[in-house]
């Protein structure tokens, strides 16, 4: 059986591979053979993604052909690939891309720091704002006030407290999408609802395409759910999704589900545009994929002239395809834990019924928070303000790496939370290994891929301004340092720093 999940065709890796820009040699530099200046570039582009883990590549003279090299030179350069741990083969199924076997994905990078580290650490892991206050505290006030009478009852909502399951429903209508009550149900967080979808539509081993590089926590959550992830690479830039990619997946693999972001992508922030959502609803369809569309982070647009697109949704009229999942935890505040699930009442039922088996319910006291926040106009503005605070964040931090780090490549996303940085040529694993002894903590890019992928990226997220984004910068620079120099241990102490 081959091992492959997604293939790249001759004429695709060839420009892929001829958009590559060539550093100029130095004086008195050799270029390196030309087997060896192909296998260099195929394993580049599988580091960073833009050719996927496990996608079957063209076969010699194929590639030959596309490239006008000889078959040799491609035979050679698969050989070096196969050698190095990039390329696997077996006879009747072709050859597949792959990542070395001692190269695991990095078990840090994404989880919060206890807070007593928080004086010599920059934690540029979790993108996580503080609470925006005043409006938690009355969040909270008001929901103790509405508590008493379902203090009287079992606690137990399944599907979710039904003042709060209608004023969802409401607010979907509100932006035009037609949404009863029985279509929703709220989950403790966006996980929680991506948990339990997973585990009613995917069994172990079935196929789940994926955005490359996609949500690591989510990535990890299939993973451990037994589903074998597809990758489908993203566009160049913020331009959303290559919708070219997306068809041949969705035909070719026949994944049972696809989770998407397509607003303010984590980790690129890039936005999918109404065509690109329309065109890959209908291809799903076609497939009969369930098609995840993670709404999380669809409030956060920082700059004004933003025109947010239609919701995925939008684009499904019967409702059979998409499932969304919204959460008031990136928009609002991490620690509030609550989610929800929007989709044909069918499927509500189904999942409402497997949760007996799981959590039983979301608390009751989180659920009356949000739902006084969503019913006072309380929502819009502590929202407003999780937006003020990001967009300061990322000028500031986006400065700061642009003085510090003038070699690292990114483009500025117009919302969300992350910054998707391009590292010049460095080490990902290596650069979060060394900032850790330098005293800023930054995930590694491998964590938001399949199998290792994007190993020439960092994800800087929009936690830290001012003073402590010019700090991290330094901080980051000085990990920098260490890996160009190929440092393995010492570099500086992290200073005591108090924002």
């Amino acid at each position: 059986m081959a091992q492959w999940t997604s293939a790249v065709g001759a004429a695709q890796l060839a420009r892929l591979l001829n958009s590559q820009q060539e550093r100029p040699a130095g004086p008195g530099t050799r270029r390196p053979p030309a087997y060896r200046a192909l296998a260099d570039g195929i394993r580049l582009l599988v580091l960073e993604g833009r050719v996927p883990v496990a996608a079957r590549l063209p076969a010699e003279r194929e590639l030959a052909l596309s490239l006008s090299v000889s078959r040799t030179t491609v035979a050679a350069a698969y050989e070096a690939l196969r050698g190095e741990g990039f390329l696997e083969s077996r006879r009747g199924a072709g050859s597949w891309t792959a990542v070395p076997a001692g190269n695991p994905l990095p078990a840090r990078g994404l989880e919060p720091l206890p807070p007593e580290t928080l004086g010599s650490m920059i934690d540029l892991g979790c993108a996580a704002l503080p609470a925006p206050e005043p409006w938690l505290t009355r969040a909270v006030q008001g929901a103790l006030e509405e508590l008493p009478p379902y203090a009287h009852t079992h606690g137990d909502y399944p599907a979710g407290l039904p003042a709060l399951r209608s004023m969802i429903a409401e607010r979907y209508t509100a932006r035009g999408i037609p949404t009863m009550p029985e279509q929703i149900m709220v989950t403790t967080g966006a996980m929680g609802a991506i948990d339990a979808i997973c585990h009613l539509f995917a069994g172990r081993g079935e196929r789940i395409a994926v955005e490359s590089p996609s949500y690591a926590n989510i990535l990890q959550l299939m993973r451990e759910a037994g589903a074998r992830l597809v990758p489908v690479a993203m566009a160049e830039g913020l331009t959303g999704w290559d919708m070219d990619r997306w068809r041949q997946v969705l035909r070719d693999a026949a994944p049972r589900i696809a989770y998407v972001v397509a607003d303010f992508h984590n980790p690129t922030g890039a936005l999918a545009d109404e065509d690109q959502r329309r065109q890959l609803v209908d291809a799903a369809r076609s497939a009969g994929t369930v098609l995840i569309a993670d709404e999380t982070m669809s409030e956060l647009w920082l700059d004004p002239d933003v025109r947010m697109p239609k919701p995925v949704c939008s684009f499904d009229r019967a409702g059979s395809t998409v499932i969304t999942v919204g959460s008031a935890s990136k928009a609002f505040w991490a620690g509030m834990r609550i989610g929800w699930v929007r989709a044909a009442p069918d499927v509500i039922r189904s999942l409402v019924a497997a949760r007996a088996y799981a959590d039983l319910g979301t608390p009751v006291l989180e659920q009356l928070a949000v739902n006084w926040l969503f019913g006072t106009g309380g929502w819009e503005q502590a929202v407003e303000v999780r937006r003020e605070q990001a967009r300061e964040n990322r000028d500031e931090l986006v400065a700061a790496v642009r003085r510090e780090l003038p070699g690292w490549e990114f483009e500025v996303p117009q919302g969300g939370l992350t910054l998707w940085v391009r590292t010049g040529g460095l080490s990902g694993s290596r650069l979060a290994e060394a900032g850790e002894r330098v005293g800023v903590r930054v995930p590694s890019g491998p964590r938001f891929g399949v199998d290792g992928a994007f190993e020439g990226y960092v994800r800087l997220p929009f936690t830290v301004g001012g003073a402590v984004a010019e700090e991290a910068a330094v901080r980051l620079a000085a990990a920098a340092r260490i890996v160009e120099e190929g440092g393995a241990g010492g570099g500086e102490a992290p200073r005591t720093f108090v924002a």
